[in-house]
């Protein structure tokens, strides 16, 4: 048994997630999150993402309506979403588990953006998020969370949302299940956090039940990265 293995298994996901992004995951993650020189996996993983950020911008450009919105970027990362809607007009209130990923959020949106207070960033993990948000938007997160501890994230992000909630998650196939086997979904030496394919009949079971009703759906995939995207609204 690893030591990283007997690490995680003394400690919840929560604590693993957030000790892996303010130590080496954050440098290999703003690395992947940038533009700067990266190996062959870590830009394959980089363009499925953008891949999944521009889908989400697309569907909300189409709606003609982001100027003054207000949207929750939970789990913001390094803000690769959040400065384009801020952009685009709407008010965007963002938040991370990790310290580092927001300090360098808040660097990337004053380079682009100056000196201003949106989006607004904060230091928070998902089940202590309050208020409410026409919008609750949650990008590769459910990722490092079991089905259950997804479940209950689900129904808090839902409570967050008036109009509209749009999720992604690594859905769980035969296929996908076999390439985390043997190494080829989620690789990377320094990829220390557990990796969780969730069911779609699953995460739709969640959602349903909080009175979501699905708009638009997309899979983004690329070799190293899979992710299925949801758009619900009530």
């Amino acid at each position: 048994m690893s030591l990283i293995f007997r690490y995680m298994t003394a400690v919840d996901d929560k604590t693993v997630v957030r000790e892996y992004f303010n130590a080496t995951g954050f440098d290999r993650w703003r690395r992947i999150y940038g533009d700067g020189e990266v190996n062959k996996v870590q830009l394959d993983i980089r363009k499925g993402h953008q891949q999944t950020v521009d889908t989400v911008l697309s569907w909300l450009h189409a709606d003609d309506n982001l100027s003054g919105l207000t949207i929750c970027d939970a789990g913001c990362g390094v803000g690769s979403l959040s400065i384009p809607l801020a952009e685009a007009g709407a008010t965007v209130y963002s938040s991370d588990i990790s310290e580092k990923m927001v300090g360098e959020a808040r660097d990337r949106a004053a380079a682009t953006l100056g000196q201003q207070t949106n989006p607004t960033f904060e230091v928070k993990d998902l089940e202590t998020l309050s208020g409410r948000y026409h919008t609750v938007i949650c990008l590769d997160v459910l990722i490092h969370y079991p089905q259950d501890k997804a479940a209950e994230m689900i129904q808090h992000l839902s409570s967050l949302a008036e109009s509209r909630l749009i999720l992604s998650f690594a859905p769980k196939t035969l296929g996908y299940s076999l390439l985390k086997k043997i190494g080829d979904f989620f690789p990377g030496p320094s990829k220390a956090t557990r990796a969780y394919l969730h069911r779609e009949a699953d995460v739709l079971k969640a959602l349903e039940a909080g009175g979501w009703k699905l708009q638009r759906n997309d899979m983004i995939k690329t070799r190293f990265y899979f992710a299925r995207l949801l758009e619900l609204t009530k």
